[in-house]
């Protein structure tokens, strides 16, 4: 069966104060929304539909760099989520398959869940409800079962205190056949104190035709909903806590897992150690048996097999090392090839640049690879040695096998084999320290005489 994703996203979300709308905030390094997308991506639909309402020019775009064949669809005014979903109409128009609903400000849902209530649908139920066993029902809706049937969502403020004791309550989460989804919506009325026409009415309109409702249930946890800063910390939490666990169980070492914090793609192999107080962004894969030592930041790069690196180290996006390759304290790594058995251990920036394979990269290095207005390329061949506060200036190559002497300022390419110096002459001028400090004290003493 064919399936589509119906993702809504459109609210303002005023209690997060702020400027950015709700679903832009991030959990692990991506929007709230994505995280929904990203759970409904283990159906492969055919389609998915993103209803963006405030600030849509803004979320529809990140929709995109995220997806690019997602279909945005805008709701001009925010008058509930059935009406929310109606919007997705034009979009779906012809689809022949189910629409599972889901909220952009519920990142938690598992695909396991969906994949049930796609089973669900499979198995006969013309409308599918998630519900979950809440804890504290409190002002939730409640589902309303006889005989194994959903018969009603009650909202809380309508409910009878027989129906308010039942503590089976609504996520909000809906599957049905696309056109019958709609068709249901078109049944939906406003006549309620907001005006709003209400997605979970679908339900009562559908078993007045005689159509079947059933109930998936999942855990409270996967309900989670983002509607301030508060409840965004929280679900931090909730997802980082999951993450280090899922890591430990994938054979990873977590030396301090509470100070550990990964993004919501992070991949990790296993026999991998992971020291204290590490940060992983977006975009980070490390392979089987890689050491990631304290105080180390990766982002959008590759650590192969074996590799180490920081502490204290920086991996911005493009920095690719290859098998057993170092990287140590204090060096930043960016959009740069370090091959198999390279070294750059110390106080070193290698940017827009190839090291080559068992090459040494000495203390306070720097590919100067800006100009003001382009980057330009290093290449440092397989071997090479470079001295200690050499700096590359690109575009630039050094050879295989070559050197560079301790502060040498490279300005042209290096042959193999070949050593470069490019530092001035020292000399050494007999008793002149002693000469300078004498001068230096004595207009000092007039300056104090003076004053």
């Amino acid at each position: 069966m064919a399936t589509a994703l119906i993702v809504l996203a459109a609210g303002m979300g005023t209690r997060m104060n702020s400027d950015l709308p709700k679903v832009m905030h991030e959990i692990a390094g991506a929007p709230l929304f994505a995280h929904a997308l990203a759970s409904g991506a283990a159906l492969s639909p055919d389609r998915a539909v993103l209803v963006v309402g405030h600030g849509a020019e803004m979320v529809g775009a990140t929709a995109k760099d995220i997806d690019p064949d997602i279909i945005i669809a805008v709701q001009e005014e925010q008058l509930g989520t059935g009406h929310a979903v109606l919007q997705a109409r034009a979009a779906l128009e012809g689809f022949d398959g189910d629409a599972i609903v889901l909220y952009g400000d519920t990142p938690f849902i598992r695909p396991e869940t969906l994949e049930a209530m796609a089973q669900a649908r499979a198995d006969g139920a013309d409308v599918v409800v998630l519900g979950f066993e809440a804890a504290d029902p409190g002002r939730y809706g409640r589902l309303i079962v006889n005989g194994g049937t959903l018969d009603r969502i009650v909202e809380f403020k309508d409910a009878s205190d027989e129906e308010r004791a039942v503590t089976l309550c609504n996520s909000g989460v809906i599957a049905a056949d696309t056109n019958l989804l709609f068709d249901l919506l078109d049944g939906v009325g406003n006549d309620n104190a907001a005006g709003e026409y209400y997605l979970p009415d679908i339900v009562s309109v559908a078993r007045a035709r005689g159509l079947t409702a059933t109930v998936v249930t999942c855990d409270e946890a996967e309900t989670l909903g983002i509607n301030s800063r508060a409840e965004l910390a929280a679900a931090e939490g909730v997802f980082q806590t999951r993450a280090r666990e899922a890591a430990l169980g994938d054979g990873v070492t977590l030396i301090a897992r509470d100070t550990v914090f990964f993004a919501h793609d992070t991949v990790i192999g296993r026999d991998s150690v992971i020291e204290p107080n590490v940060i992983f962004g977006p975009g980070v894969t490390v392979e089987s048996n890689a050491r990631i030592r304290a105080f180390s930041h990766l982002e959008g790069c590759h650590v192969s097999r074996g590799a180490v690196v920081g502490p204290f180290a920086r991996l911005r996006p493009g920095a690719e090392l290859a098998n057993n390759a170092k990287v140590g304290n204090f060096v930043e790594i960016k959009n740069a090839q370090i091959e198999e058995g390279a070294k750059v251990n110390h106080l070193s920036y290698v940017g827009d640049a190839r090291v080559g394979e068992h090459a040494n990269i000495g203390a306070g290095t720097i590919t100067c690879n800006y100009d003001g207005v382009s980057k330009h390329h290093t290449d440092i061949g397989a071997r090479a040695f470079i001295g200690s506060n050499t700096c590359l200036v690109a575009p630039v190559s050094v050879g295989d096998d070559a050197m560079t002497a301790t502060g040498t300022v490279v300005t042209k390419n290096v042959a193999a084999g070949a050593m470069a110096v490019g530092r001035a002459k020292m000399e050494v001028k007999p008793g002149l320290a002693l000469k300078l400090f004498e001068k230096l004290k004595a207009t000092k003493a007039r300056r104090q005489k003076g004053s």
